[in-house]
């Protein structure tokens, strides 16, 4: 048995990027660990902890026994404390513990999904402790690491990897989130079209279409005469989906033609990730 082929994408954008993280972080010193990212109260340290431990529970390694803080301004839920105690926990280690355990990790866990035979249906506990397909999970960790390569790479002042493997995996992942942003949390009305166009390292169009019943579908064909438009880089994309970025920052770099307050109801509501 070997790993099943559609399973290996998110393989391979995962090992590009988990890579890429060792390799951003190994020449750090001590005090570029503890560089703010964009991610209120989490540190290059905090990231990277973040990382190792749901790497770690991926393997079957046991959750962390510990007790967070109750001065943690940016803990505000329930799903967040999970994901905190693996960051808190490793918060007073070194650089040579971190880069010591990631490099651990990153080998044992390449070891597992090198020696994968699961079908990409089985269901598997996910470290945002739900019960997932397979493959659901291996995309999301995919997509995960990706993204928080991109918020290590800007708060060392390091871009690139903007059009990876990874970087087009969470471009498809993305894209499946926009009919629902268009339709359910901006109210587009029926029979209505918007046009998402994309440039930079990553570039595409995309037409999301409502229905007369207020379905939305989304494909590669040009809309002709869209209700709104939206151009924007693909940089600002993927950060306005992630949360990485307030609006009123990057406003003025977005083009908008059309129907101005669909436009703004969308871009209010574009971010998908907690």
């Amino acid at each position: 048995m070997t790993v099943h082929p559609s399973l290996q994408s998110s393989i391979d954008a995962w090992t590009h990027s988990i890579e890429a993280i060792a390799e951003l972080v190994t020449p750090l010193v001590e005090g570029e660990w503890s560089r703010a990212t964009d991610l209120p109260g989490w540190s290059v340290r905090d990231v990277v902890s973040h990382v190792i431990g749901l790497e770690c529970e991926m393997l079957g390694d046991p959750r962390p026994i510990h007790t967070l803080p109750r001065d943690l301004y940016h803990v505000r839920s329930e799903s967040a404390r999970r994901m905190e105690v693996q960051v808190d926990v490793r918060r007073h280690h070194t650089a040579p513990e971190m880069l010591s355990e990631l490099e651990y990790t990153v080998i044992r866990r390449s070891r597992q999904l090198r020696n994968e035979t699961r079908q990409p249906d089985t269901v598997v506990r996910s470290p945002l402790a739900e019960d997932r397909p397979l493959d659901f999970v291996l995309q999301q960790r995919a997509f995960d690491v990706w993204v928080h390569e991109q918020d290590l790479r800007r708060a060392l002042g390091k871009p690139g990897n903007l059009d990876s493997p990874g970087a087009h995996l969470t471009r498809d992942l993305l894209l499946k989130t926009l009919p629902g942003v268009v339709t359910k949390r901006a109210q587009a009305p029926a029979d209505s079209a918007v046009v998402f166009d994309v440039s930079g390292p990553l570039e595409f169009m995309r037409t999301v279409r409502v229905d007369s019943e207020g379905n939305g579908t989304i494909n590669g064909s040009v809309s002709l005469g869209p209700t709104v438009t939206l151009a924007l880089d693909w940089d600002i994309f993927h950060r306005l989906a992630c949360g990485r970025v307030r609006l009123a920052t990057v406003a003025e770099q977005i083009k908008i033609d059309g129907d101005q307050e669909l436009a703004a109801a969308i871009l209010d509501n574009f971010a998908v990730t907690p």
